[in-house]
């Protein structure tokens, strides 16, 4: 099998280890293609191997096995799988052996889709010692696997450096039986290094993004962890309602908030106020040495002073990145992750807004790739309908087929 040779930054249990302009990943087939590129050593040997998923019931113990992969995320932590029982989705834990060896661990939520119809998706994972391992994987998953199961789709945690223009041509279209498909988290994102001091993280955020966080702080906002739910979701429901997007219900995220702090990672809300009143604000969840900003947004102040003239604008987004910044470095989190932005940009919708104002505090952009995997000759006819659904969703929501992002 090919090795694909893409531009790669790699952040080794979400902090970033090393960057090559060309990294060779072994296991992957380019979908570039025959396009011309510079040799590339032929990857390592590696004998084949026998993977099998070992169900877990502990969360404690699993949750230690994800923290401690290099290829990780907190979506595979076991409070965000709790959550997604309120969306009628089934996790299952696995510990993946090679032997008597843990070389990972994958969190599948089964998706019943009509009766005798489901899939399986591991959000953000498997968490995983190599990509190599991800061929063998799938054998793995094809002996755990429902009759009634037709597909797999995985997204490996592992972030590919995205160039300038560049929609992805250049990633892995497989890993052994997985081939690239639809993700059903951000494909696309902002991520940023915390290794560095206060200092140079400040100097390394956009001029004007320096500017709004100076002004925020003479006016006097107040940025970080909060525990008031009902200001974050007034602010999450507002923003949603304005740009026309859906929600889960309260539920999926009370119960993410309460769960994901239970067993080995956390999940936090970060709020910046002026003048007591929450402006902005987002959810996290956060595992070994990286933290997600999942939902979030902000709201227009329309309160006016005592002179009766609107108040002056705080800057509380700005305040609410930098601060939220800062708190993860301050707790030892090294890899912090903006949590999506558009594959392809247009200044009409409201996610380049979003994708303008996050790029102010990281200019650092990566991909997250999906795989699938077939699990039955139905698979073709089931992504099909998947996606007319979505597409219906989009239409009713938005007005458009397209997606957010």
């Amino acid at each position: 099998m090919r090795s694909a040779r893409v531009r790669t930054r790699f952040f080794m249990g979400g902090t970033l280890e090393h960057l090559s302009k060309a990294r060779t990943v072994s296991g992957g087939q380019s979908a570039a293609g025959n396009r011309q590129r510079a040799p590339c050593p032929a990857p390592a040997t590696i004998p084949p191997v026998r993977l099998t998923l070992q169900a877990i019931t502990d969360p404690h113990a699993y949750d230690k096995v994800v923290s401690e992969m290099p290829i990780t995320s907190a979506l595979q932590g076991w409070g965000y799988g709790e959550a997604r029982r309120v969306l009628g989705q089934v996790p299952m834990r696995y510990l993946i052996k090679d032997g008597e060896r843990t070389v990972g661990a994958v969190q599948l939520l089964r998706k019943r889709l009509v009766p005798g119809l489901s899939t399986l998706y591991a959000p953000r994972g498997p968490a995983i010692e190599s990509l190599e391992l991800l061929p063998a994987f799938a054998d793995a998953v094809r002996k755990v696997a429902k009759p009634t199961d037709v597909l797999l789709k995985i997204e490996p945690p592992y972030p590919y450096l995205a160039g300038e223009n560049d929609h992805g041509e250049s990633l892995p279209a497989a890993f052994g039986p997985f081939r690239r498909s639809e993700t059903e988290q951000p494909e696309h994102t902002i991520v940023a290094d915390l290794r560095r001091s206060e200092d140079d993280l400040f100097s390394g955020l956009h001029s004007m993004a320096r500017r709004n966080v100076r002004t925020a702080q003479k006016l006097g906002v107040v940025a970080g962890r909060d525990d008031d739910f009902e200001a974050f979701w007034e602010i999450f429901t507002a923003t949603n309602e304005r740009a026309k997007l859906g929600a889960f219900p309260r539920e999926y995220y009370e119960t993410m908030l309460r769960e994901a702090n239970a067993y080995g990672g956390e999940a936090y809300i970060v709020l910046s106020r002026y003048q007591g009143k929450a402006l902005a604000g987002g959810f996290f969840v956060a595992m070994g040495k990286g933290t997600y900003y999942l939902f979030g947004g902000s709201v227009r102040d329309d309160r006016v002073g005592e002179d009766g003239q609107p108040l002056k604008d705080a800057k509380a987004p700005d305040a609410f990145y930098w601060n939220a910044m800062l708190d993860a470095q301050k707790r030892g989190y090294e890899f912090f992750d903006f949590w999506g932005i558009p594959r392809v940009l247009d200044e009409s919708k409201h996610s380049y807004g979003v994708f303008k104002m996050k790029l102010k505090f990281s200019e650092q952009r990566v991909w997250y790739p999906a795989y699938e995997l077939p699990l039955s000759p139905l698979a073709p006819l089931v992504n099909r309908a998947l996606r007319r659904r979505k597409d219906q969703n989009n239409m009713r929501k938005r007005g458009t087929t397209d997606d957010v992002l």
